[in-house]
């Protein structure tokens, strides 16, 4: 017998609640993160339903957790939900509540809301996810093709304890066709309808470190000085100012029109011309997000230098965060890098790829597929007549591991009308990230949905 979705949606909200509780913060380096606890409990709520489970951990306390659901047909796609179970530090002093409560709190206007790092990213799909997958398998109904639950740990910091060495090294547990993963599903609604995004790829990372070599001198004495410092400042400041080209192609029209934004300010932000002066004229993180989109980014974010206070530097270096759209290649990076410096700079400069064996370009998952015909049926179910459109994360996520294996992957979700979109960004990673009990209604009931049109 079913459980009606109001029990399903309190079920994924005390789950949710703990698996922030569970403070699985992932600052960066191998010691940190201790996923572990949040893979046991997931292995604990999905115990006692018949199914095989793998815990594996790529280093003490880097822990995830695979289950796999049979189908009947071992010819069928096979579909993998997978939710990160990590989090990213937080700065206690810019929350209004305890970022690991897990709080649910009503605001003045009503509305019930749960509080908590990872709140939106990504714990209340995470959490939804398992709800979806255990109510299948306890209500014992079958599908065609296998069903994959997948609690990963590391994605916050690159995949590199979690999905990238399962994937590479444990294929067989996770092998998939088609994979729902982050972020989408938040809806813009205007004259003509209502939109919702859903991701089909992302930017992807080509860090780099920028080593600018000078002289050292005597720090009374800085005329003419070569200073390494100096010239590291010259290059963040020509990074800041430096005029990169948009690329508004069909997938950022679709985006920019999903948004059902004034007709004169969308027709700027498809205009090169036009588009920095729209950017100024939005909310900032909306206008981050769009700008993002259409262009390869370049932030810089690390600068050390020097030994002494009293001795100018002969010495700098320039942590790069370098952002490049699908079709972009590590040598565009690279080639627009040296542009950004300069010639007269290029000579005491040194660059280093972070990650040298990252590649392969980033890529799109097509849309004619029987799971976005899936999703875009289960939206509309929530969302009459709906536009589903495809778009592209800012941010890496481990789908692009499985995309780089063949698997068609898509990031979903749905949420409320009660969270702007530029709100809604506003949250990844900052400050009083909070979720609302309506989406995580509508999100759960969007995996059942899916599942039951996925093999139609």
């Amino acid at each position: 017998m079913s459980t009606s979705i109001d029990a399903l949606t309190q079920e994924t909200t005390e789950l949710l609640q703990q698996m922030i509780r569970n403070q699985c913060v992932n600052d960066g380096t191998p010691d940190s993160g201790n996923e572990d606890v949040t893979a046991r409990l997931v292995r604990d709520e999905l115990e006692g339903l018949g199914l095989d489970f793998e815990m594996v951990e790529t280093q003490p306390g880097r822990t995830s957790v695979v289950t796999r659901y049979a189908g009947t047909d071992p010819n069928a796609p096979s579909l993998c939900l997978m939710g990160h179970t990590d989090v990213v530090p937080v700065n206690e002093d810019g929350w209004r509540n305890d970022p690991f409560g897990g709080e649910l709190l009503t605001d003045s206007n009503g509305l019930q809301e749960v509080w908590g790092r990872g709140a939106v990213d990504m714990l209340n799909l995470t959490s939804s996810m398992l709800v979806a997958f255990r109510e299948v398998v306890r209500t014992g109904k079958r599908f065609p093709g296998d069903i994959i639950y997948f609690a990963v740990a590391d994605e916050e910091a690159g995949g590199v304890l979690g999905a990238k060495p399962i994937v590479d090294d444990h294929w067989d547990l996770v092998k998939c066709d088609y994979m729902l993963t982050e972020y989408g599903g938040t809806p813009a609604t205007g004259p003509n309808g209502t939109a919702v995004l859903l991701t089909t790829g992302e930017k992807k990372g080509a860090f780099r470190v920028v080593r600018v070599q000078g002289e050292p001198g005597h720090g009374s004495m800085p005329y003419a000085t070569d200073n390494a410092l100096v010239k590291a400042a010259k290059i963040v400041n020509r990074m800041t100012e430096f005029d990169i080209a948009p690329r508004l192609d069909e997938l950022f029209a679709s985006r920019v029109k999903a948004l059902a934004l004034d007709p004169q300010l969308e027709s700027m932000l498809l205009d090169p011309a036009q588009i920095d002066d729209a950017l100024a004229q939005m909310p900032p993180g909306l206008a981050r997000n769009l700008h993002s989109c259409c262009h390869m980014t370049f932030s810089p974010n690390i600068l050390q230098s020097g030994t002494k206070g009293n001795t100018t530097p002969d010495y700098a270096e320039l942590h790069v965060d370098i952002r490049m759209l699908p079709g972009d290649t590590q040598e565009d990076a690279d080639a627009l890098l040296a542009e950004i410096i300069g010639p007269d700079l290029m000579p005491s400069v040194e660059i280093e790829r972070m990650f040298p064996d990252q590649t392969e370009p980033s890529f799109l998952s097509p849309t004619d597929t029987p799971l976005w015909s899936a999703l875009s049926d289960s939206i509309q179910i929530a969302y009459p007549e709906a536009l589903v459109v495809p778009s592209i994360v800012t941010g890496g996520t481990d789908a692009r591991f499985f995309r780089q294996k063949g698997t068609v992957a898509y990031g979903a979700g749905l949420l409320s009308n009660n969270i702007s979109q530029p709100e809604f960004l506003n949250r990844f990673h900052g400050h009083n990230e909070r979720i609302d009990i309506e989406s995580l209604k509508l999100t759960t009931q969007l995996w059942l949905n899916v599942l039951d049109r996925m093999w139609v």
